[in-house]
């Protein structure tokens, strides 16, 4: 799993393990049962603390898309839905266009533009 991190991110750290989960999740690269990697070590290769991600892992368990056993780690319980998904890169992107100095109408003209 290759997750990165956008230091000049306004949302929090755990949100954005999240959404890079989640997206993982969605397109395919993590597919039901299959075990994530520990805490621990997300964390490591991060550079951010476990219970960062561990805060995140358990967001993603509440909204039923991960399970947690004991003794067996973090497993993948389901896909994430595709609206799930568009909302998150659409969170992302109007992220991006605040960050550009552009506004919400800004980025819904933009779309339409596009139709």
């Amino acid at each position: 799993m290759l997750l990165a991190l956008d230091l000049n991110d306004a949302r929090p750290l755990h949100e954005q393990v999240a959404a890079s989960i989640r997206r993982a999740i969605a397109e395919g690269s993590y597919i039901p049962g299959d075990r994530l990697p520990p805490a621990r070590d997300l964390a490591q290769a991060l550079g951010i603390n476990a219970n960062t991600v561990l805060r995140a892992l358990r967001d993603l368990r509440d909204e039923g898309l991960l399970e947690f056993r004991r003794g067996r780690g973090v497993s993948v319980a389901g896909r994430a839905d595709g609206r799930a998904l568009l909302v998150a890169r659409a969170r992302e992107l109007l992220e991006e266009a605040r960050r550009h100095g552009y506004g919400r109408d800004d980025l819904i003209a933009m779309l339409k533009e596009l139709s």
